[in-house]
């Protein structure tokens, strides 16, 4: 089939295949930067967050209405992990300061020597007497655990001791000391100047997740700290429930620290699939909306070339009368307009591909996204090409079947 006389066609009336054209390219660049940022989201959203089989991993805070001395609050701890441990079901307790994915948590600045002006950079402590690499099921990559002798027991009201070793995650030490094969035996200080505190690293973990779990590299700059202490206005713990026997260890677990304990308490729980699922579902809410609205587009663009194709067809019938009269077959009437519309649509693509570009650039500068892969574009291109056949094929089908007669007759 000649290509001249469809161009010289789309040129006499250029109206209707502009604005198909210009839909395809604001449709296609919108979708390519839209799915796009869903498998960026659905891909931050699935990382994990270094615990093994987190689904069975929950944390219980215990709040006293009355707080003793920190004699007391030594015994009701050992009373409150021993009762937890007690419950069947129960595989392993420690004391935990804060939890992954919990989005509530303290950050410390820490640095490779005393005399730096400014830190090095921020981490997240998770702070326990008991060891968090056995309940969360940490992988320990370098080093070893704490040992006994390495958890003091500090009343925070009255002391400002710290312990002198750290378990640190290996992105943090990356960021610490950058080209270093091995991290254990490091050196490191909480705070700038005289005053830092220093502590030593005796083991790496391969993940730990912030609170936060923040998108960038920060979000696994995590150290454990051993430390036993009172002074709180509550003591947390983290459990980790035999596979599949979460909801009721959880039940047994509140009903038994209620018992034990001598005075009323508050007793909070929540789960890590919880957790997960409130730190994600603004993401997880954003992916939705963005594919919502690429199916949304696909049919309003799909809707635009039927449109404009059945339009077409109504004003040309007398030319496809005179044409089949000629001796064109329903075959040629059916290719002239699938060849017009994928004309039509690869100049709308090409035009969605730039803007799609040009949009990706905004994105990446404003709001530090990914630069787009150009997969996404292929893949695009694709959609909107077999999209335009699809949606042209009834309307062109239709053209096809008008007889000579009806269409000179109606003309």
């Amino acid at each position: 089939m000649e290509i001249r006389p469809i161009l010289s066609a789309l040129l006499r009336n250029k109206t209707g295949p502009v604005l198909v054209a210009v839909q395809v390219a604001l449709s296609l660049a919108i979708l390519a930067n839209a799915l796009h940022i869903v498998q960026v989201r659905q891909a931050v959203s699935a990382r994990t967050s270094g615990l093994a089989a987190e689904q069975d991993v929950f944390a219980l805070q215990i709040r006293p209405l009355q707080r003793g001395g920190h004699e007391e609050q030594l015994a009701g701890q050992a009373r409150q992990t021993a009762t937890l441990r007690a419950v069947s079901g129960v595989m392993s307790v420690a004391g935990a300061s804060q939890m992954p994915l919990s989005r509530s948590g303290n950050y410390t600045s820490i640095s490779v020597n005393r005399s730096q002006i400014n830190s090095t950079t921020q981490t997240t402590v998770y702070r326990s007497a008991d060891s968090l690499i056995k309940t969360w099921g940490l992988q320990l990559v370098e080093g070893r655990d704490f040992l006994p002798n390495e958890i003091p027991i500090i009343d925070q009201n009255t002391s400002d001791e710290s312990p002198k070793t750290v378990i640190i995650t290996r992105k943090l030490g990356e960021k610490m000391w950058p080209g270093s094969a091995s991290f254990v035996g490091k050196t490191m200080y909480f705070g700038t100047g005289e005053k830092a505190r220093e502590a030593q690293v005796v083991g790496v973990i391969e993940k730990l997740q912030t609170p936060n779990a923040h998108i960038d590299e920060i979000g696994e700059f995590s150290l454990l700290l051993p430390i036993r202490a009172t002074g709180g206005k509550s003591d947390n713990y983290t459990l980790r429930a035999e596979p599949g026997q979460l909801d009721r260890v959880i039940k047994e677990a509140e009903a038994a620290v209620r018992a034990a304990s001598p005075t009323p308490v508050i007793v909070r729980v929540k789960t890590m699939n919880e957790m997960r699922t409130a730190r994600y579902r603004a993401d997880n809410a954003l992916a939705w909306m963005l594919v919502a609205v690429s199916v949304l587009l696909l049919l309003i663009t799909s809707s635009g070339i039927v449109g404009m194709a059945s339009l077409w067809v109504t004003q040309r019938r007398k030319q496809i009368g005179v044409r089949r009269a000629l001796g064109a077959r329903r075959m040629d009437i059916l290719r002239y307009f699938i060849t017009e519309n994928i004309m039509i649509t690869s100049v709308g693509i090409v035009a969605g591909v730039l803007l799609a570009l040009a949009l990706n650039q905004l994105l990446v500068s404003s709001l530090e996204m990914a630069r787009l892969p150009a997969g996404y574009l292929i893949a695009g291109a694709a959609v909107f090409w077999a999209l335009g056949v699809l949606a042209v094929y009834g309307p062109a089908w239709r053209a096809a079947s008008i007889s000579p007669a009806t269409a000179t007759r109606s003309a």
